[in-house]
């Protein structure tokens, strides 16, 4: 018996922060408390279509295309430092949630956008009601030798003249390499959706930024990695937080889990088995179904002001 179809991405619209925009994607009709979703290095808002499904009624859920992906265009600065990208996350708080008597948010995030939401839950704690970090991009002191070529890539030349002659490659080649990166199983990612993600690199390749965006974040994680500025920016944060990584992932060491357990102050720490670098994507029932739990339980306990302590806005 085939598998079915996967549904439709969500539809989505830009929205304005003032000096620039980004493009949101959101589940029409939706009832309950908002969520924001923040995806990870060369991933965008399509990458959290089947967990926004599962979310509902309970979570309101949207998606963000960070700026210089998916469907946003760049910032006018050109900055891709993890500062930068919780300045848009927060802004976008304030504007599309706080503004409206919404907010504050239940913030998810994936790999890159983990080490955003860490600095944005740590900063601006009024803004996040619970963090969810699925497999996120804090720093290792022992990284695996398969990233070293994100420190080549950040080589003056060397490192642009490598991505053009990745870039070269067909577009399924590299739609079916970051699968097999990311996945546990690649058997799982749906061919139907496949097919969309090479129409939607094609498009990409004819802008003139995606290039531009990769480095500039490669840069800025790299350099994160060798500081501890990220963990210290956990182990401030108050929100109730759900910490998941993937037995199986090839970029985030199921490690970490342990040095995830000893710095966030009130977290859950899971390690899903059988499980890559995107468990919202490869396993979508079983973490809605934790972060339903989070939710749940971060309802039954007294009101906690977030906004005490609050340091001065992310810069």
């Amino acid at each position: 018996m085939s598998e079915p179809d996967p549904i439709p991405h969500w539809p989505g619209e830009s929205i304005s922060l003032g000096a620039y925009s980004v493009y949101l994607r959101s589940v029409p009709d939706q009832g309950g408390e908002p969520a924001l979703c923040v995806h990870g290095l060369a991933g965008s808002s399509r990458n959290w279509t089947d967990l926004m499904d599962l979310l509902r009624p309970g979570l309101a859920a949207d998606a963000l295309d960070l700026p210089g992906f998916g469907d946003s265009p760049p910032r006018p600065d050109g900055r891709y430092s993890i500062a930068a990208s919780a300045q848009t996350v927060a802004a976008l708080i304030e504007c599309r949630y706080i503004t409206k008597g919404r907010g504050p948010v239940h913030l998810i995030a994936n790999s890159l956008g983990g080490a955003v939401a860490v600095k944005v839950a740590a900063t601006r704690p009024e803004l996040v009601r619970t963090l969810t970090l699925i497999s996120p991009a804090l720093p290792d002191s022992r990284p695996r030798l398969d990233l070293i070529r994100f420190p080549v890539i950040c080589l003056p030349y060397v490192g642009t003249r490598l991505l053009r002659k990745y870039e070269a490659l067909p577009p399924p080649t590299r739609v079916a390499d970051v699968i097999a990166t990311c996945y546990s199983d690649p058997a799982r990612f749906p061919a139907a959706r496949f097919a969309a993600e090479v129409a939607e690199l094609t498009r990409r390749d004819t802008l003139d930024y995606p290039m531009a965006a990769l480095v500039g974040s490669i840069r800025t994680l790299t350099a994160e990695f060798f500081r501890a500025r990220a963990w210290r920016d956990a182990a401030r944060i108050t929100a109730p937080s759900l910490v998941i990584y993937g037995s199986h992932d090839r970029l985030v060491a199921p490690r970490m889990a342990r040095r995830a357990a000893r710095a966030f102050r009130d977290a859950r720490i899971l390690v899903l088995p059988r499980t890559g670098h995107l468990a919202h994507m490869e396993h979508p029932a079983q973490v809605a179904a934790e972060i339903r739990a989070l939710v749940g339980n971060s309802r039954s306990r007294p009101p906690v002001d977030r906004g005490a302590g609050r340091a001065s806005p992310v810069r």
